[in-house]
């Protein structure tokens, strides 16, 4: 437990850590162990969190839009769509995203080996967002001074 300025304490127990208001304090808000750290076990308190834990990040909405726009995609496509990414950052994003449902991956038994990237049923009901974001982007830049 630590005390910050005496009205404030704040509990760590595991990953979880909540706040709890001090009883007297002038103009108390609701806090009442309110949590705003979570552990990646427990349940997620709101859904734009969720989506953002999923989808969120530097690359994966450009993953998903190039897999979109030439589906199935190859490793290799992928990666000269995207040139400022690494090997590792594109392998740990695409496995997050085929993690979540988002992608497939179809390994092929060939020599060399070919690996495919596809969006699932669930991904596919991405495409009106991603494409809403695209638009909004274009709009943006259209727009900017």
């Amino acid at each position: 437990m630590i005390k910050l300025a005496s009205k404030i304490e704040i509990f760590a127990t595991g990953t979880q850590v909540v706040l709890k208001k001090i009883p007297g304090m002038k103009k108390d808000t609701d806090i009442d162990l309110q949590p705003f750290v979570k552990g990646e076990t427990e349940q997620y308190n709101c859904p734009m969190t969720k989506v953002l834990h999923i989808i969120g990040g530097k690359w994966k909405l450009l993953i998903l839009n190039a897999i979109l726009l030439e589906c199935p995609k190859r490793f290799g496509a992928l990666k000269k769509k995207m040139p400022h990414i690494t090997q590792a950052t594109l392998t740990t994003q695409l496995r997050e995203l085929e993690r979540d449902g988002i992608i497939l991956r179809t390994v092929y038994a060939e020599s060399p080996p070919r690996v495919e990237y596809k969006l699932t049923e669930l991904g596919l009901t991405l495409v009106p967002i991603i494409r809403l974001i695209n638009e909004w982007g274009n709009t943006y830049c259209l727009n900017e001074k």
